[in-house]
């Protein structure tokens, strides 16, 4: 959940007098993610520094599945870089191809079924987990004789519980007082009589008898406004009480799943064939971000410049509002790679995991296809050397000891833009063995549905970053394997020799990159090309 540390920073509304969190002291240079640190200042990965190496060199465009939450295919800045399916007649009703997905001429969508309906909401992995396990362990006690896959199961199950007790203690004292702050806001501006654009500080000083709870907001508000605008920080409010409503009506909802509507043998992780051709969906607002950061058209005044100057984007949605499904993401995976994808874009991740070995398979599927798989580390400030985040490079057996490792992925934790004790994103995961590299994730502008753009956190922007980078690699290197562009990713980041801030369980602590990562680094475009040139004159 992308929103969460940003939205909990917001619920100091709801019981102090005061705003008291820590804010950006400057504004994030524009395009700063493409932007060189020498020359710019700005810890980019100097990308159109590394266009300038690559001057009159020949390229073939690289397929770039965006395995998320949809992608708007009419964006004025995405249509020209998207992937489609030329053996597919669009809108026939047909399988012009025979590869079992109907008019599937941009991708495919697991998240839905043939009548064209689609599921929006979804269950956290916990909740669906406990309501399988609830029944089972509810009543049992700890002198309960149990074999020992059930107490394994036990022990997970009472873990569970806590954690779901917790998220949904605050997530009900989140919706209690986002509703009520974003009803207070509304009243305001129907007071005030203005379109919230317009609404200035002199508005807000003018609203005419505001109770004790409005004069706390408005003095708030007003203090947001002294670096965005009142329109900015209305749309966070409403945007928290549509998370933290979304958390407990949906998420955290036992007695809510969707999954019928799909029609899918939802137990039979063989079956392939389910969805529907809309790749945009009910929500596409985080995937068509995700797109636009791997290769939004690069140079042609609009919007922003993708990473890659040779991509086809290819929309597979598998990310519902909610916890993605392991059914799905291996389905996901499988038909980027049997439909030409070389690089796969994974910006989602969960806390617990139901059916591990079938996506298992299907990274060893990947694998075996030489196709890259770039994974988001995730956004909960966490160590996942410890702290699982699924899905992981790891594969693990029936008792979850790990027995391998996949060597066509790299994990990505998120870095800001000045080089300094807050480089590493506070949101960011991190790990010593599990987080490959870092690269840019906060503050990232990059495309929105219906023509928009607009500025996203999280390592869901990272992981495009390098997906876009490992595009531009295999384009530029066809002969490189998979692995050969892991290699050359991970051996030419940029070391900082910095002590950054990271959250621990006795609060922040400095260390380094290189003791949280297995590069050490941030990822660097003209480093890349440099270290590529060098692979590519050994294997000559």
């Amino acid at each position: 959940m992308l929103k969460t540390n940003k939205l909990l920073c917001y619920l100091a509304l709801g019981i102090l007098p005061f705003y008291s969190v820590a804010q950006e002291k400057d504004k994030a240079p524009a395009n700063w993610f493409n932007l060189d640190h020498q020359k710019d200042g700005a810890m980019g990965i100097s990308t159109d520094k590394a266009y300038e190496l690559l001057k009159g060199r020949k390229a073939s465009p690289v397929i770039v599945a965006v395995l998320d939450g949809g992608v708007d295919i009419h964006h004025e800045d995405l249509k020209d870089v998207l992937w489609k399916n030329k053996k597919e007649i669009p809108g026939n009703g047909k399988d012009d191809d025979g590869n079992g997905y109907i008019d599937d001429v941009y991708g495919w969508n697991f998240l839905g079924n043939a009548k064209g309906e689609n599921v929006d909401h979804d269950n956290l992995e916990v909740t669906r987990l406990i309501r399988i396990y609830e029944p089972k362990y509810i009543s049992v006690l700890p002198s309960t004789p149990l074999s020992e896959k059930e107490r394994r199961e036990f022990v997970a199950y009472q873990k569970m519980v806590t954690d779901y007790t917790s998220k949904m203690d605050e997530a009900a004292f989140g919706k209690q007082n986002y509703v009520r702050i974003k009803e207070s806001l509304e009243a305001i501006v129907k007071g005030i009589g203005k379109d919230p654009k317009a609404i200035t500080a002199a508005d807000l000083d003018a609203f005419p008898n505001p109770n004790n709870n409005q004069k706390n907001i408005i003095r708030i508000a007003k203090k947001e406004m002294e670096k965005g605008s009142f329109e900015k920080f209305f749309e966070d409010i409403k945007e928290g009480a549509t998370y933290f409503s979304d958390q407990v009506d949906y998420h955290l909802n036992k007695g809510f799943d969707p999954r019928p509507l799909i029609g899918d043998t939802y137990d039979d992780a063989s079956e392939r064939h389910y969805g529907n051709a809309d790749v945009k969906g009910p929500d596409a607002d985080h995937g068509t971000h995700v797109a636009g950061i791997i290769g939004a058209k690069r140079k042609n005044n609009l919007g922003i410049d993708g990473v890659s100057d040779q991509v086809q984007i290819m929309s597979v949605r598998v990310v519902p509002n909610g916890d993605e499904r392991d059914k799905d993401v291996a389905n996901a995976i499988r038909y980027a790679v049997d439909n030409g994808a070389k690089v796969i874009n994974m910006s989602f991740g969960k806390g617990y995991v139901y059916n591990k070995k079938t996506v298992d398979e299907a990274v060893k599927y990947a694998e075996s296809k030489d196709v890259l798989l770039v994974h988001a580390a995730g956004n909960d400030s966490k160590n996942v050397d410890v702290e699982k985040n699924y899905p992981m490079k790891y594969f693990t057996d029936s008792v979850d000891a790990i027995i391998g490792e996949a060597k066509n992925w790299i994990t990505v934790g998120a870095t800001a833009w000045k080089v300094d004790a807050d480089l590493l994103a506070e949101f960011s995961n991190y790990g010593y063995r599990s987080v490959d590299v870092f690269a840019p994730g906060v503050k990232i502008y990059s495309t929105m549905p219906e023509s928009k753009y607009k500025d996203m956190d999280g390592t869901s922007m990272a992981a495009p970053v390098v997906s876009g980078l490992a595009a531009l690699i295999r384009a530029y290197y066809p002969s490189f394997t998979a692995e050969e562009v892991k290699q050359v990713i991970m051996n030419s980041v940029t070391k900082i020799d910095q002590k950054v801030k990271v959250k621990g369980e006795s609060g922040n602590k400095r260390v380094y990159l290189d003791e949280i990562s297995v590069s050490g680094g941030v990822v660097n475009a003209y480093k890349a090309i440099v270290e590529a040139d060098k692979l590519l004159s050994k294997k000559k």
